[in-house]
């Protein structure tokens, strides 16, 4: 028994698999940024209106954390393995769909049905992260994170330029948010062609449900914190390419100020957690970074300050990348069983991304009455002052308090490898 585990230790983790978790997690923004640069072609083909086209934001986040919140369960009966090919499976026909989409109702349901696939990955993939790089959770999770910033830099500027390829002067918009159905459908064969891993996440846990998440402070405030700062994100995906658009701008040059904010996101996802592991387990210094990084930029758009819109666009991916990634490590290094704390990841993502979809509402609606973006701008600065106390409340040496009897000791049965032997052959791989 003790060798069958042993050769499955060996077996978990590895290059091969790190590259999986890149391709998987390149297609959780991909079709969401894709519609933004789009934005006039779209509007102009099918008369969708502003809050129509917050809607393209709103409903996927709104899936995305409702899907989250049951994605646990959907794991523990399917797998993780079936439940992620099952999420890009979702994601490959919703793009897919959009190549046919010839008005409003259908893009938004190919955007619900895109958010619902990426809800039931992202409810599985930390937990998965923690169980096959138990001693390397830093890195991997930054490394998982910036994938899913890298997807959105893709969608923001690959779209663009398909939908012209195909279409010349007058752009081809159903090629441009269909493409990513390719990417989503390749991420899946190679999925499904790993050689089969047992999670921890896999094995029956009775006792171990998102549901007792409801009944906890820390919980509620890791998924506060998590919403309030991606709805930034959100509100900048679906508003900063037309912000940009009411000046002057190309979709095009729009959609490259966007990239070029995922691609500074990207850098902060991949770098800061491996950063602020080195220097101890205490995050707290380095979210109040991120976050200063978001108000500075915020402030910059919304007086209009004479700063470049690159450096705008960098300072403000800084913010918004590391903070992710740091969130996401955050809320695994509360729970040391990988199961609990993906579970506790899960209901923080699921909560956490139905706050964040209420953003795009919020500024576009600001938007539309005040025929401009300085008061949004101005709302989402005030979100991060709001924030910055809140982060000095995630002591490390509090997570154990904060968490006590968030999940039953029961839950740790002997049918899943131990984190201990898990950290084990890592150690052996390094």
């Amino acid at each position: 028994m003790k060798a069958e585990e042993a050769k499955q230790n060996r077996r978990d983790g590895g290059i091969a698999f790190a590259i999986v978790i890149v391709l998987v997690a390149l297609n959780l923004r991909a079709f969401l940024t894709s519609s933004s640069p789009l934005l006039e072609p779209i509007r102009l083909a099918t008369g969708i209106g502003f809050h129509a086209v917050a809607l393209l934001t709103v409903l996927p986040m709104f899936a995305m954390g409702a899907t989250s919140l049951f994605g646990a369960a959907v794991g523990q009966r399917v797998g993780a393995r079936g439940s992620v090919a099952l999420g890009l499976g979702a994601i490959a026909l919703a793009c897919a769909s959009r190549y046919i989409a010839g008005g409003a109702a259908a893009l938004l349901w190919s955007a619900a049905l895109a958010g619902a696939g990426v809800g039931l990955v992202q409810a599985l993939m930390p937990g998965v992260v923690k169980q096959a790089y138990p001693t390397r959770i830093g890195v991997m999770t930054g490394l998982y994170s910036a994938a899913i910033m890298g997807g959105g830099g893709l969608g923001a500027m690959a779209s663009p330029w398909v939908a012209h390829a195909f279409g010349g002067a007058q752009p081809d918009w159903h090629a441009g948010l269909s493409i990513w159905a390719l990417l989503a459908v390749f991420a899946l064969l190679y999925w499904l062609n790993m050689r089969r891993m047992e999670f921890t996440a896999d094995a029956p846990r009775q006792s171990l449900s998102w549901l007792r998440c409801f009944a906890s402070r820390r919980a509620w405030l890791l998924a506060a914190c998590f919403g309030l700062i991606n709805g930034g994100y959100t509100s900048l995906v679906a508003w900063l390419p037309h912000f940009y658009a009411q000046q002057g701008w190309t979709a095009q040059q729009g959609g490259s100020v966007l990239a070029l904010m995922t691609a500074a996101q990207v850098v902060s996802a991949l770098a800061m957690p491996a950063i602020a592991r080195s220097r101890g387990r205490d995050l707290r210094p380095w979210l109040v970074l991120m976050l200063t990084a978001q108000l500075a930029g915020f402030c910059a758009l919304s007086f209009a300050l004479p700063v470049p819109a690159v450096a705008v666009a960098v300072v403000l991916g800084f913010g918004l990348g590391g903070a992710f990634s740091l969130c996401m490590v955050l809320a695994l290094d509360h729970l040391p069983d990988p199961a609990q704390a993906g579970a506790l990841a899960g209901f923080m993502q699921g909560v956490g991304f139905m706050i964040a979809a209420l953003a795009p509402f919020v500024t576009g609606w600001v938007r539309e009455h005040t025929g401009g973006f300085t008061l949004a701008w101005a709302y989402l600065a005030a979100v991060v002052v709001a924030l910055l106390p809140l982060m000095l409340r995630f002591d490390p040496r509090r997570y154990a308090a904060a968490t006590a009897g968030l999940f039953d000791s029961r839950a740790l049965q002997t049918d899943a490898p131990s984190l201990s032997a898990l950290e084990g052959a890592a150690t052996r791989k390094v």
